[in-house]
Parts: structure tokens; C-alpha cells; sequence
């Protein structure tokens, strides 16, 4: 009986199916929605396809299907992004509610599959990530809707595809939604291979990092067979010819770190595959097949190592050949030239780099000669370059030349071809007098690079041409970059020659030459070269404090005996000095490369000057615990140097450009260290004017250097405001406020209204001091009323007023209102005759002799 029932409910089912009417109405709406997912607006893409998912869900099974058919129209290579946008929208929409039936899955992976890398590329750059967004998407819907069973015949298809875009899309939400619709088939499913152990490396958040996922999770990944070729093959099809340069290195990188996962399939497959690109038409396909070919067969050499294996025995004859043809096809087409050769370049200087360090047996080969000339011509060609792509291919270069030298130049085992030798040496020097600053660096860089051997019996000639274009650049105030690199190029020689205490000037680093290369690191770190980029010089001072330090190191481990006392005493007060600048990011360069020094055990620096005391200050923890970046960290410590008498000057020079500079926050806490400093030592008048008498050497020294002179003028303005000299006041015409008002009277002389306000300040504030010194100083005061310059004249009018509410006992108490209304009231911006008319009525109120004018003599 039941049966019979259950026969007959089933048959009502299938005539109630059959006997549909759907309105006309219904299809129009449909059509409507389906012309909505190609529409150029997301948001009306999106609002058509859960349109369509909630009309398509009360259609009969015929019909809905036939709708499904019409969304998978929208995956045409002839429909635009908008179109698959739509499309994968849709399916989403439909997968979730269960209405796209499990016979469908054959149509609508594959279309999946391929939306998951879909990228169509529009001008200088491409469109299609909302697209592989929307298909993840999709593959998160497949998850919630299908039972294992049904799915599995695809999940190959679909983990490959998925892992590809978490792994290798450039852009992070795609990779992060391709991480999470992978986790959700995982856990839905079950029957991804491998799911829990990829997705421990592969999450949400460790798919944010592009490198990353290209270098460190890629390898993980493709350990598992199931997914290796897979990825490889994406790499090579999809990824060295993307758009994005950044896309293509990191994609050879990828190749170079997946090798060891498929040694056979990488050399019989993949190479011979890459070499037809690698000579092709297209510009970035070309790029990234030779730097693809550079990884790869340098990848293979290291394989082969392992084995006792070379290179030529794991990839073919035809493959080394076409490998070494490469550079006279591309020379050839003149594809060296132009935009072009920006990619070209570099990327032929990396194959270069790893051939040679593959150790391919092209030794007094002709090839050898035409990568030389590449490397020379680049060189010689760098100013051609755009200026974003100048330092990466002078990178590439100075790698090549460094591998190429190494390989192919020795005539014996760590002795050079010496008529190689000659030649590269002396024509790298000679580009260090390039009228072309990128030639200068350059050639600098190529210098450092060269290997010990190259560089044996050449040294000599080598540092002195360094060190000659140190010099003669720095007087002209030019070539600042080719200084910075020659001065990092001084100590790459250095280490690479090597010490020996009675060694040749030509071989290695010996007594005799020491104390020139010292000089000359010593005179770049006095480099203040400043031009519209603002203190350039100091990247010269930053690579002068590297290249000490390791030349320091290399010299106390080999030979301490070398080491001379006055050098190390000049290089400690150097970074002293650094260290108590203004720039944090160069003190804290120079602070760290201080404590480096001073605590260095193995070896252990000598003749560090007040090594006991600094170890007080600067005790071991200070080297991890002490941020120099941190002004109010850093002054409190280095203020502390100018009570050790060797460091007092060079110390106080620094702290002369923060106390008076601009940054509020520097200004703050030198001058607050500073003053702290002065006030420990306010009732010890030795020390007081040991301090005094550094301040004046400062000061004369630096009388006509802008750099330092206004800097100083403020500071000392500051420590006259805070009575730091005030024992001195109690002297008449104590020697210090003499020598000090003569020196500010040569800086009266300057056209610089800057410089002239400091004085003005520093004069009204030399006022307190008694004696003469007073008279002399007002007389000046006055004198500046009269200055050629209208807002110098009003400034010191100001500076008078408020100086003389300050420090009332300058003036007869009787006149005192008088010369009060007349600083305030007069117009000193109005013509000479008129200011010189109030000026010489304060002359006479103060008690100074009015000041004549002098007549210049006609020439």
C-alpha cells in the first residue's frame, strides 16, 4: 500500500513540473539582470547577480538551468572584465543557494579555473583583480554546497588553481580570499591533499607578504607532488612576462628556490622552454626568461655540487650554447639600447653573475670579451638611465664584474691575468675623472668589487685614485655621490687586500699607507656639502663612519701595532662629534658605530682615549638599551664627553648645530643637557674656562662658515640668557668676554640677516659683563641702529628695549624713560639720516661717544 502511494505522489510531482506557466514578465526581469553583470558599475554587478541567485531559486529545474547556461556566456574572451566580474558574481550567488546542479561542475570549473589567474593588461598596468577575487568567492560557495563525492573529480583542479593565486597574486586581498576559500574547502571537504599542513603556512596573514609567499611559502607548498609542476608551470606561463617588474624578479627567485623540487623537469623541460623567450620580441617576457634562465642554472650548479656534478652534465649542450648566444643576439638586435636596455642590462648582468658562479666552462672565450663590454659600456652609459632604474642596474653591474673576475681572470689559481688586470684597473680610475657622476660611481664601485687577486700590486694606484677624487670633489663641492661610493669602495679595497704590517703599499694594508687611507676617511667625515637635496654630505659622512669602523676592526685584528695612537684619538672625536649633531639618523649611525668601537673585545681597540671614563658613561648595556634616534636619550649620554679634555672640542662642535638649530625637540634636549653640564661645573672656574676657552676656538675657527657660525651664535645667545658665564661677570674685563666681543665684532661685517640678528641677540646679552667691555658693546649696539639694513636696525632697537628692562643698571636711572620711549617709539626703518639723528641722542643719554661716519675713499 505504501508503495503504491509513494508511486503515485510521484508521478503528481512530475505532471505538476511539467504543467509550469511562468509569466513573460519574468523573462524580461531576467534578461534585465543578466545585461546587469556586464554593467560597468560593481555595485549593479553585484545587485544582479543575488537578483538573479533569488529569481533563478523559484524557477522550475529547467529553467533554472537554462539560466545557468546564460551566466556561463558571460565567460567569453570577448566580454570584458565587467563581464567575468558579473559572471563569477552570479555563480557564487547560484553555488550558495544550490542551484547549480553537480552536472554542471564539468562547465564551470574550468571557467573558474581560469578567472582564478584572469588578468588582461591596460596600458601601464592591468584590470582583473575583482575578477580572481570573485572566483575565489566562487570556490568558497562550491565548499557550502556540494558533498565531497561530488566534488572530488575537481579538486585537483580547483586546490592547484587556488594555492596559485593565495601563493602568486599580486594582489593581497586576492591571495588573502584565495587563502580563505582554500581553508573553507579544507575544512568543508576534507579532500584537499595535504589542506592542515599547507594551511598552517599558507593563512590569512602570512599570505599578506609578497616575498613571502614567492620565496618561503611557494617552496613549502610545492614539497607536496601534487602541486610542484603545477606552480612551476603557472611561474613560467604567467609570471616572467607580467607587467610588473617587481612580479618578475620575485617569480625567477621563485624558480631559483623550487629547483631542488624538480632538478629534471626544471633542466629537460623548463630551461629549453625558457630559451626561445629569452631571445623573443616581447620586451618583458624577454626580461624575465633570462633572469629565469640565470636563476635556474645556478640553482642546478648547487644541486649538482651535492651530487659532484657540474653544471654542463645537467642541462643539455644546446642549452649552453643558446645560454652563451644570448648577449650577441641581444647586441645584435640593438636591443641594448633605449627603454629596452633598462631591463636588457640588468637582467643580461645577472646572467653575467650567475654563469660565472656556475662555473660554465667559457674561460678564454669570445663571450668572455662581450660581457666585459657590456659591464664597461653600462658603466659609461648610466646617466642615459631613468632615475629610478640607475641604482638597481649599478648594483647588477658590480655583481657581475665581482663574479665575472673571480672566475674567468685568474691565469692560476688566486693570481691574475695580468694584462687584464692592468687594463680594468687602469680604466676604472681613469673613470673616476668622468665629467659623469654615475660614470665616477661607477667606476668607484667597480673598484671594490674586484677580487684580492685583481687588486694585488695595483693597490696603490687604486686608493690613490679613490682618494685623489675624494679631495679634489669635495673642494669643488660637487660629485657627492661618486664621493660617498669612493669612500665605501676605500675600506671594500682595504678589506679585500688585507694586513700586513711590513707588507708592499702596492699589496696590502701596511704602515706605510695606513695613516692615507685614515686621512682620507677622516676628511670625508668633515664633508658638509649641502645643495637643493638639502645635507648631502652627510651620505658621504655615513659611509666614512662604516668604512672606519671596518678598516678599524680589520687593522686591530691583523696588525694593532699599525694603529697609531693620533688616528684612533681623530677617529673617536670624529664620531663624537657625529653623535652630537643634529640629523638622528646619522647620530644614531655615528653613536652606534661609537659603542661598537669602545666595547669591540674581539679584537679590542686601542689607544681609545679615556677608555676608562667613556666605559662610565657608556657602560655595555648602553650598546642595546641606548636609542641615539631618541633626542632625549642621546644628549644626556654625549653631553657627558666635555668633561674628557681629548673629546671636549669636537663634542661641543656637535652639540653647537642641535642646541642652535630649528628642531624644537633637538634644540630641547641638547641645550637642556648642556646646561646641565655647565651648572656641575659653574663653581669650578678651571673647568669653566677650559669650556670657555674651547668655545672661542670653536668660534674663530668657524668665523666664516655659515654652517656652524649661526648655530653657534644662538647657543651662546642661550647660555648668556641662562647666566652660564656669570662667575665671569664679576671680573672687570675678564679675558673671555674680551676675546669673545672682538670675534662677534668680525661677524657684525657679514651681509647675512640671520647671522646678524644672532649677533644683535649675543651682544644685548655680552651687556652684563662689566668694565669696558660693556662700553664697547653698547657703542656696537649703536652703531647696528645705523645698519644699512632697515630690519637690522629695528631689530636691535627691540633687542636694546628688551635688554635694557633686563639689566637695568646699564643707564643712568634718569635718562632710563627717555631712551625707553625713543627705542619704542622711533620709525628705525625710516631713511639714515633720520635713525642716525635718534641714534646719536641715545649716544648722548648712554655716555658713548657717537660713532662717525666714514667716508670711503674714491678708488
Amino acid at each position: 500500500m505504501s508503495q503504491s502511494t509513494a508511486a503515485t505522489a510521484e508521478i503528481e510531482t512530475q505532471e505538476q513540473e511539467e504543467d509550469y506557466d511562468i509569466p513573460e514578465e519574468v523573462e524580461t526581469v531576467i534578461e534585465h539582470l543578466l545585461m546587469g553583470l556586464k554593467d560597468k558599475e560593481t555595485i549593479v554587478r553585484w545587485s544582479a547577480a543575488k537578483g538573479i541567485g533569488r529569481v533563478t531559486g523559484r524557477l522550475p529545474k529547467e529553467l533554472a538551468d537554462e539560466v545557468v547556461g546564460s551566466v556561463l556566456d558571460c565567460f567569453s574572451f570577448q566580454e570584458t572584465d565587467n563581464a567575468w566580474h558579473g559572471g563569477c558574481l552570479a555563480l557564487a550567488e547560484l553555488g550558495r543557494r544550490g542551484l547549480l546542479l553537480p552536472s554542471r561542475l564539468t562547465d564551470v570549473v574550468p571557467l573558474i579555473v581560469k578567472s582564478l589567474t584572469y588578468e588582461e593588461k591596460r596600458g601601464a598596468c592591468s584590470v582583473g583583480s575583482n575578477v580572481r577575487d570573485a572566483a575565489c568567492y566562487v570556490c568558497w560557495s562550491f565548499a557550502r554546497a556540494y558533498e565531497p563525492k561530488e566534488l572530488e573529480p575537481f579538486v585537483t583542479q580547483i586546490s592547484n588553481a587556488l594555492l596559485i593565486t593565495a601563493v602568486f597574486d599580486r594582489n593581497v586581498n586576492c591571495r588573502r580570499a584565495a587563502s580563505a576559500a582554500f581553508q573553507e574547502n579544507v575544512g568543508r571537504q576534507g579532500t584537499f591533499p595535504h589542506g592542515i599542513d599547507i594551511l598552517t603556512a599558507a593563512d590569512y596573514y602570512a599570505v599578506g607578504n609578497l616575498n613571502n609567499c614567492y620565496l618561503t611559502i611557494s617552496v613549502h607548498i610545492a614539497s607536496f607532488p601534487e602541486y610542484t609542476k603545477a606552480m612551476i608551470d603557472h611561474l613560467i606561463s604567467m609570471k616572467i612576462n607580467h607587467w610588473d617588474g617587481v612580479i618578475r624578479e620575485l617569480a625567477t627567485k621563485a624558480l631559483h628556490n623550487l629547483t631542488p623540487q624538480a632538478l629534471d623537469y626544471m633542466a629537460t623541460t623548463v630551461l629549453p622552454q625558457l630559451l626561445p623567450i629569452a631571445m623573443g620580441i616581447d620586451l618583458h617576457g624577454r626580461h624575465g626568461a633570462i633572469l629565469a634562465c640565470a636563476e635556474i642554472t645556478h640553482a642546478l650548479y648547487k644541486l649538482g655540487l651535492q651530487t659532484n656534478r657540474s653544471v654542463v652534465d645537467i642541462i643539455s649542450s644546446e642549452c649552453v650554447d643558446a645560454l652563451k648566444d644570448i648577449h650577441q643576439k641581444l647586441q645584435d638586435r640593438k636591443q641594448y639600447r633605449g627603454f629596452g636596455g633598462e631591463l636588457m642590462r640588468p637582467a643580461m648582468c645577472c646572467l653575467i653573475e650567475k654563469l660565472s658562479l656556475s662555473k660554465m666552462p667559457f674561460k678564454n672565450d669570445p663571450v668572455i670579451t662581450g660581457w666585459q663590454w657590456l659591464i664597461d659600456d653600462t658603466i659609461k652609459s648610466l646617466h642615459l638611465f631613468s632615475r629610478s632604474a640607475k641604482d638597481s642596474i649599478m648594483a647588477a653591474v658590480v655583481s657581475a664584474l665581482s663574479a665575472l673576475c673571480e672566475e674567468y681572470y685568474q691565469a692560476q689559481p688566486g693570481q691574475a691575468d695580468s694584462e687584464i688586470q692592468t687594463v680594468l684597473v687602469s680604466q676604472y680610475t681613469e673613470g673616476l675623472k668622468s665629467p659623469q657622476i654615475l660614470t665616477r660611481c661607477g667606476s668607484a664601485l667597480a673598484l671594490g668589487c674586484l677580487p684580492r687577486f685583481m687588486i694585488h700590486s695595483k693597490l696603490k694606484q687604486i686608493l690613490e685614485g679613490l682618494q685623489q677624487m675624494c679631495i679634489v670633489s669635495q673642494k669643488e663641492g660637487s660629485f657627492t655621490e661618486a664621493r660617498r661610493d669612493a669612500v665605501r669602495a676605500i675600506a671594500q679595497v682595504c678589506m679585500k687586500a688585507g694586513v700586513c704590517v711590513s707588507g708592499s703599499i702596492d699589496s696590502a694594508l701596511c704602515s706605510e699607507n695606513v695613516a692615507e687611507v685614515y686621512n682620507a676617511l677622516l676628511n670625508s667625515m668633515n664633508d658638509y656639502t649641502t645643495d637643493s637635496r638639502g645635507d648631502v654630505g652627510a651620505w658621504v659622512r655615513e659611509a666614512a663612519m662604516t668604512s672606519l669602523m671596518d678598516v678599524t676592526i680589520l687593522v686591530a685584528s691583523s696588525a694593532p701595532e699599525i694603529l697609531l695612537p693620533d688616528l684612533v684619538k681623530s677617529m673617536m672625536c670624529c664620531l663624537a662629534q657625529q653623535a652630537a649633531e643634529k640629523i638622528d639618523r646619522y647620530r644614531a649611525h655615528a653613536g652606534n658605530i661609537f659603542l661598537h668601537l669602545l666595547h669591540s673585545t674581539e679584537p679590542a681597540v686601542p689607544h681609545i682615549p679615556h677608555r676608562e671614563e667613556l666605559l662610565t658613561i657608556f657602560p655595555v648595556e648602553a650598546t642595546t638599551s641606548l636609542n641615539w634616534n631618541a633626542p632625549s636619550q642621546a644628549f644626556q649620554h654625549i653631553t657627558q664627553l666635555l668633561g674628557l679634555p681629548q673629546y671636549q672640542y669636537h663634542t661641543l662642535l656637535g652639540l653647537t648645530v642641535s642646541v642652535g638649530g630649528i628642531t624644537e625637540s633637538t634644540v630641547h634636549f641638547s641645550s637642556q643637557s648642556l646646561f646641565d653640564y655647565l651648572k656641575r661645573i659653574q663653581e669650578d672656574i678651571a673647568a669653566l674656562s677650559q669650556f670657555g676657552d674651547t668655545l672661542l676656538s670653536i668660534f674663530r675657527d668657524n668665523l666664516r662658515n655659515d654652517r656652524v657660525s649661526i648655530p653657534f651664535l644662538k647657543m651662546l645667545n642661550q647660555m648668556l640668557a641662562n647666566n652660564c658665564f656669570e662667575i665671569f661677570t664679576t671680573q672687570e674685563n675678564h679675558q673671555f668676554c674680551v676675546d669673545l666681543l672682538t670675534l662677534c665684532k668680525e661677524i657684525k661685517k657679514s651681509k647675512n640677516i640671520s647671522k646678524l640678528r644672532a649677533c644683535v641677540s649675543v651682544f644685548c646679552g655680552l651687556i652684563q659683563f662689566q668694565g669696558e667691555v660693556r662700553k664697547k658693546v653698547l657703542s656696537q649696539l649703536l652703531m647696528l641702529l645705523c645698519h644699512s639694513f632697515p630690519v637690522i636696525r629695528k631689530t636691535t632697537a627691540s633687542q636694546m628695549y628688551e635688554m635694557l628692562l633686563t639689566y637695568d643698571d646699564v643707564i643712568d636711572p634718569e635718562f632710563l624713560d627717555d631712551v625707553m620711549t625713543l627705542l619704542s617709539d622711533a620709525n628705525w626703518e625710516s631713511d639714515l639720516a633720520t635713525v642716525r639723528t635718534h641714534r646719536n641722542q641715545l649716544c648722548d643719554w648712554l655716555g658713548v661717544p657717537r660713532p662717525q661716519v666714514v667716508t670711503k675713499s674714491p678708488a
